[in-house]
């Protein structure tokens, strides 16, 4: 499938838009190719677009002054990726966007956006859905990090999520769960 048609299908399960407006609003989009350990997005970045996974996976974090990682997001394909309060605010990125594996992603611009949503409500929309889906998964996740330990979490991403357990080294894993690689190691082996 291309990634005209995966985007199709994604917003398909939300809005219904004619095959007219679908072209016009994917012409708003660019496809990118991104390598294994490449960024989209360093801290102090200038952030104007994001990111709609094709392939592969990315991750969005966190470095703090101690160079300790924290994992935000990670990116799978359908999944959408930016560091949002750079892109909402204006503000210098304070965190990243990298790729796990080998990405493709189709990259779509703020004032791009912003127009869409003026010009086809539908499209509106489903940016509106889309943001709050995201800020209900923030909530989740952070009401588990304050109230379950970390076996429960790592229980918890394993159901959610298998799919990571191949495909996203287990450093990163444990950086999620804010956990130690050592802990994981415990975690994974019994």
């Amino acid at each position: 499938m291309n990634a005209k048609e995966i985007l199709r299908q994604h917003i398909a399960k939300t809005i219904s838009i004619s095959d007219d407006q679908f072209d016009y609003f994917f012409s708003h989009f660019k496809l990118q190719s991104f390598k294994k350990g490449q960024a989209i997005i360093s801290k102090g970045d200038t952030v104007d677009r994001e990111y709609f996974v094709i392939e592969g996976c990315l991750k969005t974090f966190y470095i703090n002054s101690d160079l300790k990682m924290f994992i935000l997001q990670f990116a799978m394909p359908t999944w959408w990726a930016s560091d949002y309060e750079a892109l909402y605010t204006g503000i210098k990125s304070n965190v990243g966007v990298d790729c796990i594996t080998d990405a493709e992603v189709l990259c779509l611009h703020a004032e791009d956006r912003e127009k869409l949503c003026q010009e086809i409500h539908a499209i509106e929309h489903f940016f509106r859905w889309r943001t709050n889906k995201g800020y209900v998964a923030s909530q989740k996740r952070l009401l588990s990090l304050m109230n379950n330990d970390a076996r429960h979490r790592y229980e918890e991403l394993l159901a959610l999520y298998p799919q990571l357990y191949n495909l996203v080294p287990k450093n990163l894993i444990a950086a999620y769960l804010g956990v130690s690689r050592e802990t994981l190691s415990r975690l994974y082996n019994s």
